[in-house]
């Protein structure tokens, strides 16, 4: 497994060393070629404006998402709109929600399902992108790459951190990824949908009244 431990603070610190323009990191993230030969080539994909108030981290695009050039242009992403309570339309405006995975291109697929997030992606963007982000509200922490580089302290694994998602609040909140095949990990843990679900709703609609 790749190290991905990119910590918010250390990219933080290098904010002041690029220009504010988000309109164009993403078109550079867009046109980047760092990860020539993947096996289902390289298509960057990413969603960001410089007044979105909402920024998901999730783990990198999957094989739907890389044909369609979308992120969670799939049954995962109805899933997560459904626990963030948005539409689609709301989802994919930039200048809302900010959608920054760990890995921007389909890392290709594995024994078990997609390979992890390539771990130059974060090194080589992240820090910039967020400089140019400055009105974020709320980050959603997707899956145990985004939450080990993110999360304000270690947590043994991705159950542990859900579980004390109070204590990463108010910047972040940590969820499951909404694939289906997590359908077992969210029966075996009801409180997610009783307690942490609601919390959710009402803090993306509080980040996205924010003016």
């Amino acid at each position: 497994m790749p190290n991905l431990q990119v910590k918010a603070d250390s990219l933080r610190d290098l904010t002041a060393m690029v220009p504010a323009n988000c309109d164009q990191l993403v078109a550079d993230i867009r046109a980047c070629r760092h990860c020539q030969g993947l096996p289902d080539g390289v298509r960057p994909i990413i969603q960001a404006g410089a007044d979105a108030r909402l920024l998901i981290i999730g783990q990198a695009p999957g094989v739907r998402a890389n044909a369609k050039g979308r992120p969670f242009d799939d049954a995962s992403g109805d899933r997560l709109r459904a626990w963030m309570g948005l539409t689609r339309d709301s989802f994919y405006d930039p200048q809302q929600v900010a959608i920054m995975p760990m890995g921007f291109c389909f890392p290709g697929r594995g024994r078990s399902g997609d390979l992890p997030p390539r771990p130059e992606c974060a090194p080589l963007w992240h820090a910039r992108l967020l400089a140019t982000l400055p009105h974020i509200q709320l980050t959603l922490l997707i899956g145990q790459y985004a939450q080990r580089a993110y999360s304000p302290r270690p947590f043994s694994s991705l159950t542990d951190c859900v579980e004390h998602w109070r204590e990463l609040l108010p910047a972040y909140l940590p969820l499951p990824h909404p694939s289906p095949r997590n359908q077992l990990w969210l029966k075996r843990h009801p409180w997610f949908e009783a307690t942490l679900l609601p919390e959710l709703r009402a803090r993306v609609r509080a980040a996205l009244s924010v003016t």
